[in-house]
């Protein structure tokens, strides 16, 4: 009660004795006096210890509010001070994919869609998927981290000097406090898996809401975006995008923004789609692949290479990754020599290529598995100052 209280603004009762001097005042007293009436119809005139309640629901005129714009880290793709839900199909990448963006964004770079950091920022990361020494770190570097801006979760030190790993589900304020302390902001704050974060049980809507909110606070205290990473449901194929994270739907409803990752291992290409966005269209995805690359000091390491920017809705994009488990050897072939027709005079834009392809009748998919068995090269080009992805044969 005392926690509530002093969260909420607390007026004091007016002197009965005083004389009120303006219509405002008056207007004031006669709400709080409606209000008293109305906690003692409802069994509330008396709090814990037998002590009378003072706390009032207070409301506020829209025009007292100082309105502001949604300020984002990735324009489009991660909104500062929100939370965004990453889920995907095992092996689509999606740990790596958050290591990637951590790693431009230390240094500095440039996002995957082209648009420039404005300046280098600071990471954290918290995993209990992944060996941080020989995982996480190589992949790191190998992206090419800021080693002095990319920081690791590791644990708590408790009161008595021992050492205690951290617990997203009960240690979030810990954190807070730590972020407080720095004396920079830290920009992005990675967890994997957002499961971990959730002490009662991941299906019920009340436990998840109840156990993301020190997150959602954390975020919007310190201005620093939160990716959670999650999981497609089993057997979840086909259905609505946003319906296939695994665990209760308030992950996806308390999500400003949801990411969708998507692999082919065949054609080595996968998508990252916006699958919900409650600040935004959720329409467009990055292309991507997957490979094996090094460290500067030579120790093996998986790596992200983002390819094109993909017109379409997430559910078309993740159908057209993922594909239909029948798909017939003469599609592959119809496709191929689509291919070698249209980019025979040329490299073309991949706009241009999306087009005619699905007008022609063929499925993106099967587009994609050709382009990587015709070896097309992707490159980007520069076009009245936009930069545009074209295909070309190989020479």
């Amino acid at each position: 009660m005392v926690a509530r209280a002093a969260a909420l603004c607390v007026h004091a009762a007016p002197d009965g004795g005083a004389m009120m001097t303006t219509q405002a005042e008056r207007a004031q007293r006669e709400a709080e006096a409606r209000q008293a009436r109305a906690r003692q119809a409802n069994g509330y005139d008396a709090g814990m210890n037998g002590h009378a309640h003072q706390s009032i629901a207070v409301m506020r005129q829209i025009g007292e509010i100082e309105m502001r714009e949604i300020k984002w880290l990735w324009p489009s793709w991660l909104a500062r001070g929100k939370f965004t839900l990453l889920a995907g199909q095992p092996g689509a990448g999606k740990t790596t994919i958050c290591l990637s963006l951590a790693a431009t964004l230390t240094r500095g770079g440039t996002w995957p869609d082209g648009s420039k950091i404005d300046a280098a920022g600071h990471a954290v990361l918290w995993t209990a998927e992944d060996d941080i020494a020989d995982t996480v770190v190589p992949r790191l570097r190998a992206m090419g981290a800021d080693p002095a801006r990319m920081k690791i979760l590791q644990g708590v030190r408790l009161p008595d000097g021992h050492f205690a790993p951290f617990d997203p589900a009960t240690d979030v304020p810990l954190l807070a406090e730590a972020l407080g302390g720095l004396p920079y902001r830290v920009d992005l704050l990675i967890l994997d898996p957002i499961i971990s974060a959730i002490s009662g049980d991941a299906h019920r809507v009340n436990d998840v809401r109840r156990n993301l909110q020190p997150l959602i606070d954390l975020g919007m205290s310190h201005g620093c975006t939160i990716i959670g990473i999650s999981h497609f449901s089993k057997n979840s194929k086909g259905n609505l995008p946003a319906e296939r994270v695994i665990g209760s739907q308030a992950f996806v409803a308390v999500a400003r923004m949801v990411l969708l990752a998507a692999y082919d291992e065949e054609s080595q290409r996968g998508i990252l789609a916006r699958g919900k966005s409650n600040i935004g269209r959720p329409v467009g995805g990055m292309s991507y692949s997957i490979r094996e690359s090094a460290t500067p000091s030579g120790i093996a390491a998986t790596v992200i290479d983002w390819r094109e920017y993909m017109q379409g809705t997430p559910g078309d994009l993740l159908a057209d990754t993922e594909g239909d488990d029948g798909e017939e050897r003469g599609a592959m072939s119809d496709a191929m020599e689509f291919l070698r027709a249209l980019l025979e005079s040329g490299p073309k834009p991949a706009k241009q290529i999306e087009a005619e392809a699905r007008s022609a009748g063929h499925s993106w998919r099967t587009i994609q598995r050709a382009k990587a068995r015709l070896k097309i090269e992707a490159r980007a080009f520069s076009d009245g100052g936009r930069r545009v992805w074209k295909w070309g044969l190989p020479c």
